[in-house]
């Protein structure tokens, strides 16, 4: 007992510590864009951003808990995503990128495809799947008269609403139904996760910058939020979604297939999979008819360097190095591309995941790999996986234990068991290990595994 105790204390010392030195790393970080940054909007975002993450890392110091965690989560977000973004939206200052999906949705408002016969500079490219070109219809819609319409038309809001919604669903998707204090605990701490989240640098600038990614990140999650819980037709129309924004999001779907394979069986798995590959087809197809060869262009040979325009994603990352070694080089980094997803793939049919953390490691294995060694890259889109395996760490850690309300919680496998398959879950009453027994307050104790074990959401 005292032993335990001190162990506590101790805990309890060391853990005021890790939200101020996190913070303020998080402000070393910032501060460093308006010293080395040649771009405005990283430079405007670090400003803002370093003084966010100082006040907070003071104020997790000074204040007590509880509020020593969520006030300075508050002051981080002001700092870090509202101030900044309201500035540069309200500024008309943003990365190309905002400019191309705006002006694609103004032409599949107005010609029924996102892309230009003709390009002629790089600008003028659309290296996005035709859903993309959806959240730039807003722009064309309400123009730019006015802050009301400069804000609500800016593609880097629907950007973050799609992305922040999908978040706050995936949370909706694996939490146990019916109520109580210890979801609503879950909820307190998933909502702490999630705005602490997005308040760090990863999800922080691209969101206030650029944020085309996030929604493609989202979407992902949402989809493996799905399978866990056994419902391959929502999994699937999820992922068809993703994958007519960009097609780095379709290395998901053979991910979300074997996580389902594994824990529902083949049937569910197949479903998800027909589910997605026929609505992305439903989302693309127009826009490939329409525009086949502009679209062969700038979706495909511009982002691998391939096109008549050389791309200006290019870090130097192994791959696009390969790739500046002339023909021989990029047919190297092909290669390799090539065996990387194979490796892949072998990995899931050895070993699927049984879990979201599983699946989204698994994704952001497969994503890392491909961001590495494709011919053309930049170093933010290795976001995207970091963003994969902190989501499913959140949700896994406030997730309803299993067994309990239906299939159980993130962790469940097969048949409604998980990895908490071997520990005994109370109902009522004090606890026990033995299936059946009866405790003292006339209760009865049985095994998490077999509490709702089979039942479907």
């Amino acid at each position: 007992m005292i032993t335990r105790r001190i162990e506590r204390d101790n805990s309890r010392s060391a853990a005021p510590w890790r939200w101020p030195v996190g913070w303020l790393l998080a402000a070393v970080w910032a501060a460093a864009f308006p010293l080395v940054s040649e771009v405005g909007t990283h430079r405007v975002w670090g400003g803002c951003a370093a003084v966010g993450y100082t006040s907070a890392a003071v104020a997790a110091r000074v204040l007590p808990r509880p509020r020593a965690v969520r006030v300075p989560v508050a002051v981080a977000l002001a700092g870090a995503v509202v101030l900044p973004l309201l500035l540069l939206v309200l500024t008309g200052q943003a990365q190309s990128e905002v400019d191309v999906v705006e002006r694609s949705g103004r032409l599949l408002y107005e010609r029924g495809t996102p892309y230009l016969d003709a390009p002629r500079r790089v600008e003028e490219y659309t290296p996005y799947l035709p859903g993309m070109a959806l959240l730039g219809i807003p722009r064309a819609l309400l123009g730019e008269h006015g802050w009301v319409a400069r804000y609500f038309g800016d593609a880097r809001v629907w950007c973050a609403a799609v992305f922040l919604a999908c978040l706050v669903a995936s949370r909706g998707v694996v939490r146990r139904p019916g109520g109580g204090a210890q979801v609503r605990g879950g909820d307190e701490r998933f909502g702490t996760a999630t705005a602490a989240l997005i308040a760090s640098p990863v999800v922080a600038l691209p969101l206030c910058v650029s944020g085309v990614d996030l929604p493609l990140a989202g979407l992902c999650v949402l989809a493996v939020a799905f399978a866990v819980r056994g419902r391959p037709v929502a999994a699937g129309l999820v992922l068809a979604a993703a994958c007519s924004l960009k097609w780095t999001a379709w290395p998901a779907i053979p991910v979300v297939v074997a996580l389902l394979g594994q824990v529902r069986g083949a049937r569910p798995a197949l479903r998800c999979a027909g589910t997605a590959v026929a609505g992305t087809a439903l989302l693309i197809l127009p826009g490939a008819l329409l525009s086949p060869g502009p679209m062969a262009e700038q979706v495909l040979a511009f982002p691998t360097g391939r096109g008549e325009l050389a791309t200006p994603a290019a870090s130097p990352l192994p791959g696009r190095l390969l790739a500046e070694q002339g023909a021989m080089g990029w047919a190297a980094a092909v290669t390799l591309l090539v065996c990387g997803a194979i490796g892949v793939g072998v990995s899931l049919a050895l070993r699927p995941p049984r879990d979201a953390v599983g699946a989204a490691d698994r994704l952001a294995l497969g994503l890392t790999t491909a961001f590495l060694l494709a011919p053309a890259g930049r170093f933010g889109y290795l976001a995207l996986p970091v963003l994969l395996v902190v989501w499913a760490r959140s949700v896994d850690t406030v997730a309803p234990p299993v067994g309990e309300g239906g299939t159980g919680g993130v962790g469940a496998g097969a048949g409604g068991t998980g990895r908490a398959s071997a520990r005994t879950a109370r109902i009522g009453g004090t606890q026990g290990p033995s299936a059946g027994r009866v405790g003292a307050g006339g209760t009865r104790r049985v095994p998490v595994g077999r509490v709702g074990a089979g039942r479907r959401s």
